[in-house]
């Protein structure tokens, strides 16, 4: 049986040599962001995402940490940390599982069939559920403003459209770093 050690550094290569861009966090393979794209058939189709992966020193006996970076309206995703509520990864998990499993069954699957009654995102939730035109409005909206290939490269919470903003209004104050109120 290999180390975990080995498998750790079997499962993020085969990552890599897949169609995935993967970007190590500090040369190390414990840390990396990973380049997502929604499914397609979905809402997010179309978008793009950076997807922080912590591997803990057990790992494959426990389960990674995954994050969104760049933000995402969805009831099971906290939409301040880019926390996912998913049940496979959280309390399911097993060593059977491997990262190519999180990024082309259990991410499509949770982007596809959102679970409103087990919200990290109230907000997103109650929204589905009380009017779903509007929640498949601000899903797209969430797209366009957050989820196109320019925006990983940002920070999480970064509204690229102040891009367009002159040197002028972006230097009017120091309350203008803050940044703005989502919609």
């Amino acid at each position: 049986m290999s180390s975990p050690s080995k498998r750790r550094e079997m499962d993020v290569m085969k990552l890599m040599m897949s169609d995935y861009i993967v970007e190590t966090i500090n040369d190390g393979l414990n840390e990396f962001n990973v380049e997502f794209h929604g499914p397609k058939d979905s809402l997010y189709e179309g978008g793009v995402w950076k997807v922080r992966v912590e591997l803990p020193d057990a790992y494959p006996y426990k389960s990674p940490s995954i994050g969104f970076v760049n933000k995402i309206f969805h009831p099971n995703v906290d939409e301040l940390s880019g926390s996912v509520c998913l049940d496979v990864i959280n309390q399911s998990w097993s060593p059977m599982f491997d990262l190519l499993n999180i990024f082309e069954v259990f991410l499509p699957q949770l982007l596809l069939y959102p679970n409103p009654s087990d919200p990290l995102n109230g907000d997103a939730a109650s929204l589905m559920m009380k009017d779903r035109k509007q929640y498949d409005q601000k899903v797209k909206e969430y797209c366009e403003r957050y989820a196109k290939k320019e925006n990983i490269n940002s920070t999480a919470g970064e509204d690229s459209s102040d891009e367009d903003i002159s040197d002028e209004q972006s230097a009017s104050s120091d309350d203008d770093i803050a940044g703005h109120a989502d919609p």
